[in-house]
């Protein structure tokens, strides 16, 4: 499954996800370990159109901010 984060903290991510023919694009917030660790998934959408808007109600980053996650 491909998977982007964010440049700045690496804390935001975005998967993308092939289901019954369609993409899903789902955003997640990750904590870090001091603070226990695990994930909040904010969301998940069928669109690129619908990811940024997402990211805008959410998130401090954009589209432009997220590269290939390691």
């Amino acid at each position: 499954m491909p998977e982007w984060s964010c440049g700045c903290c690496g804390r935001w991510r975005v998967s993308v996800e092939l289901i019954h023919g369609r993409y899903r694009y789902r955003l997640a917030h990750r904590y870090p370990p001091e603070h226990g660790g695990g994930a909040n998934v904010l969301g998940e959408v069928g669109s690129v159109a619908e990811l940024e808007r997402l990211l805008k109600r959410y998130a401090p980053v954009t589209l432009a901010d997220l590269h290939e996650a390691a």
